[in-house]
């Protein structure tokens, strides 16, 4: 597989940690008891939270299909394997927290893949996935156009019908609230938060730091707002039935 194969059908890993990916892990906080938490990061890349979560507990173990990305991740917890997301390698409520980064919209059976992370939750904990919103104007992983892969965020693609939108862009899904709460409709998990955010931004603020900023105070004050809608994530917590 080519490296813009695998960035294509993957998504590409967190390479640094910012401002955006700090605030998720303030909003992981708020709805995560993560102190001495048993901890399953599935889809964890390069470990990047799972080096942050060190903070709050030992007991942190990741999940990678990708073998090199696997093996990087290795000193970030206490146990990384390689495997998919459809078919975990770990015993049944194994887990007080089951995290999902922007990894659900890449697998290949992401109802399978919902169900497998319920699986493994222990009655009373919790999952939180963060994964596109199909309402945000923008396609951030390219697309596919005449047999070649486009790298580059793309406007308007996510608005368009279902079958055009799969011809350009069938490496990835976008949700809508309904299509990603039907993932988990008939498994044993209530919903405990379901909304939506902006990202971080990061990179404008680099280039451009007043606008970036500006930016940011715009789009994290519209959250408040039924703008929200434009979200480029979901963030849902669920919980497991006891």
């Amino acid at each position: 597989m080519s490296y813009s194969d695998k960035a294509a059908q993957r998504g590409e890993p967190g390479y640094v940690w910012r401002s955006g990916q700090h605030r998720r892990l303030n909003m992981i906080r708020q709805w995560i008891a993560l102190e001495g938490a048993v901890i399953l990061d599935n889809g964890c890349g390069l470990g990047t939270y799972l080096d942050h979560f060190a903070a709050y507990t030992p007991h942190r173990f990741g999940l990678e299909i990708e073998h090199d990305r696997a093996v990087k991740a290795r000193p970030t917890a206490c146990g990384i394997v390689q495997a998919a997301g459809e078919t975990l390698p770990f015993a049944e409520a194994t887990f007080d927290f089951v995290f999902s980064n922007e990894v659900i919209e890449h697998v290949a059976d992401d109802c399978l893949a919902a169900k497998e992370m319920v699986r493994v939750v222990k009655p009373g904990g919790r999952l939180l996935i963060f994964c596109p919103n199909r309402w945000y104007p923008v396609e951030q992983h390219g697309i596919y156009w005449h047999g070649r892969y486009k790298f580059g965020n793309i406007p308007l693609v996510n608005y368009l019908p279902n079958p055009i939108r799969h011809k350009l862009a069938p490496h990835v899904r976008a949700y809508s609230k309904g299509s990603l709460l039907k993932l988990f409709a008939d498994l044993p998990v209530r919903v405990v938060h379901h909304g939506r955010i902006f990202g971080g931004y990061d990179n404008i603020e680099y280039r451009l730091p007043r606008l970036g900023k500006i930016i940011k105070k715009t789009l994290y004050a519209a959250e408040k707002t039924p703008f929200v809608v434009l979200g480029i994530s979901h963030l849902l917590v669920l919980e497991k039935e006891i």
